[in-house]
């Protein structure tokens, strides 16, 4: 290259240089590079590594070490200085080597500190290396290792030093910790797999493949890397379309999970209605009425046979209750024995063929091809019945069953002259801590001597038996299914003679659930949750949207009948919440001083147990095999669980 041509180059990247820094002036944020020297002390260093020589990736290049020639470059080090300047005259020096004989040979030399390098030697180098969009610069690396604190930056970097170790590569970063191993789990190798040169050659040709295609539409957000954004994609969509998938068809997958993407980047936070939505008003009711149709072409879709499962029958009497009060409104259609994910998206894929524009899938198992389906048709509502799912294209709905443990424990308290009470909970997932706690509170406001002795059917076959033996007067086992039966031992049992006599249970009255949800979506209430950015949406409907309710024993005592209904409306019409109350923990510490409200998602996120709670919460390796799907799906600690492998694909 001639001293003229570099000279030409060089009025180029002045020219991008100084726009960047008029744009990042405009916003706000300084044009220049990032001081090493200015956003760390020594106090914020634990330890100085020496890595040696390596193709540092040159978008991972933030800033300089010092201050001193800051204010040559703009942020993305394209140069500030006027052309006939000194500085420009050794820029344009290094930039005719570059693409001479000569080349640049010598490394830069540079400090990384949280993932980012900054440049103590060799800035004007990589100026010039960034101008022809290098992507790598050869560079001298010691690594700075931040104290470790409880800084979800800091800690995402310690696991990135781990992933490090196994991958070789910088540009498989996450901003939260715990996401490197989902994505081997998703690649299909084991949590500590390293990869082999060829695996890393491909990864990172997929990998830069989905960044360019994101750069393209514009998608990402402060703080999201590259890889979190591809995890996200992972779960929908297989790692072999990053190499074979054209790029119009790789831009359209994106599009299809970017509200989700969106989520995960703002720390997936999920939007609570405890509440049936109210109707869209006035004008905008009609105009909305004008927009959707009169009738709803509506599927179900169930992981197994009412025959098979009591919650599949439960589902399915609400869907007949669907049919019967909403009458020529819905068209219903009926999948059952979904029982793999693939016969699920073949189901539903048959039900969208079949005109479905409302997916209802009964069981949790089924969120993955839920995601799916969303994804290839967003037109479509699916809807998935499960709690705190993170996921802006699948709504998940659920009901708070705790309200009615409560009056099921007062039920308790108000029996038992022993003050031995049992309690049968299910798995260690979302809500069922809670309405532990909540069956516990209410024992205490009928009977404050007593103690409930907690046991698990995920973890025994017959927590029942094993607490009617060890003396339990009353036992509160598994809920009634449906509303329209009372069946033993279900329920809130007395214990006589080694006999359980049912005498109320909690039920989940399903069938309300969906004709309220498909009333919303006909009266455009549906919506209150679909403008602005997009959020993740769960109904976690209560007694007050009669999702829930109480199901009696023909000759419970008056008294107790009555306590029932004053606890009932009271809980219905908001005038008593089962937590407002003083609460401890079995640890000691005062989770309610009586002025406390719980939020919804801290009861639905509780993993706690109240003091007067004899038991604990077991943890995953003490499960039976048979719960471990749900707890990794729903459970409150599931974000803990290392991942199980998918196929090698990688």
């Amino acid at each position: 290259m001639s001293r003229q041509e570099a000279t030409e180059k060089y009025n180029q990247a002045l020219k991008l240089g100084r726009a960047t820094a008029k744009s990042r002036a405009a916003q706000g944020l300084s044009p220049y590079p990032e001081a090493l020297d200015e956003r760390v002390g020594d106090t914020d260093i634990a330890g100085r590594v020496e890595l040696g020589l390596l193709d540092v990736p040159a978008e991972l290049i933030a800033g300089t070490k010092t201050a001193g020639r800051q204010n040559a470059f703009a942020a993305d080090f394209m140069p500030l200085m006027d052309a006939d300047t000194e500085f420009a005259a050794k820029w344009i020096s290094l930039c005719a080597a570059h693409l001479g004989d000569e080349g640049i040979r010598e490394p830069v030399r540079c400090y990384e500190y949280l993932g980012r390098f900054y440049v103590q030697e060799g800035n004007k180098r990589v100026s010039v290396l960034r101008s022809y969009d290098a992507p790598v610069i050869p560079a001298y690396v010691i690594r700075l290792l931040p104290v470790r604190t409880e800084d979800p930056e800091v800690e995402a970097y310690y696991e990135f030093l781990h992933a490090w170790q196994l991958t070789g590569l910088y540009q498989v970063r996450f901003s939260r910790a715990g996401r490197f191993a989902r994505l081997q789990a998703a690649l299909g190798v084991e949590p500590d797999h390293v990869w082999t040169e060829e695996e890393r050659r491909g990864f990172l040709t997929a990998a830069s493949r989905f960044e360019n295609a994101c750069r393209a539409l514009e998608i990402g957000a402060p703080g999201m890397t590259p890889a979190d954004a591809l995890l996200v994609w992972l779960k929908v969509f297989p790692f072999e379309d990053l190499k074979t998938a054209s790029d119009k068809e790789l831009a359209k997958s994106l599009r299809t999970v970017l509200p989700d993407i969106e989520v995960s980047a703002r720390g997936e936070p999920i939007e609570v209605s405890t509440e049936t939505p109210e109707k869209t008003p006035g004008m905008l009711n009609r105009i909305v009425k004008s927009v959707f149709p009169d009738r709803l072409n509506v599927a179900f879709v169930s992981h197994l046979t009412p025959e098979e499962s009591d919650w599949s029958r439960a589902h399915d009497l609400g869907r007949q209750y669907l049919e019967a009060v909403m009458g020529d409104k819905v068209t219903v259609q009926n999948f059952r024995g979904a029982t793999t994910e693939l016969a699920a998206e073949e189901a539903m894929e048959q039900a969208v063929t079949d005109g479905a524009q409302v997916i209802f899938a009964t069981e949790p198992p089924l969120i993955g091809a839920c995601r799916k389906l969303a994804a290839r048709h967003p037109n479509v509502r699916v809807l998935n019945c499960s709690a705190s799912m993170p996921y802006a294209g699948v709504r998940t709905y659920y009901s708070r069953i705790y309200e009615a443990k409560f009056i099921t424990g007062a039920i308790a308290g108000a029996m038992c002259k022993s003050g031995r009470i049992g309690y049968v909970a299910s798995n260690p997932i979302f809500g069922v801590p809670a309405s532990v706690n909540a069956f516990a509170l209410g024992v205490q406001m009928t009977n404050p001597g007593a103690r409930v002795r907690l046991g698990w059917s995920c973890v025994e076959d017959d927590p029942m038996g094993r607490l009617a033996a060890e003396g339990m007067e009353v036992i509160s086992n598994r809920d009634v299914p449906a509303p329209d039966r009372m069946r033993e031992p279900w329920g809130v049992c007395q214990v006589w003679d080694g006999a359980y006599y049912c005498v109320a249970s909690p039920y989940w009255h399903w069938g309300n659930v969906y004709v309220k949800l498909v009333r919303g979506i006909l009266d455009g209430s549906w919506d209150a949750f679909s403008s602005g950015v997009p959020r993740a949406v769960n109904y976690w409907w209560g007694m007050n949207s009669r999702a829930v309710d109480v199901l009696l024993r023909d000759d419970l005592p008056d008294g107790v009948r009555q306590l029932v209904e004053l606890l009932r409306h009271s809980i219905a019409d908001g005038s008593l919440l089962p937590f407002d109350r003083p609460v401890r923990s079995q640890d000691g510490a005062v989770r309610s001083d009586g002025f406390h409200w719980f939020s919804p998602e801290e009861i639905l996120h509780m993993d706690w147990l109240c003091d007067c709670v004899d038991g604990t919460v077991p943890s995953y390796g003490e499960l039976l095999p048979r719960s471990r799907a749900i707890v990794r799906l729903q459970g409150i600690y599931r974000d803990k669980i290392p991942p199980e492998k998918e196929d090698a694909i990688l």
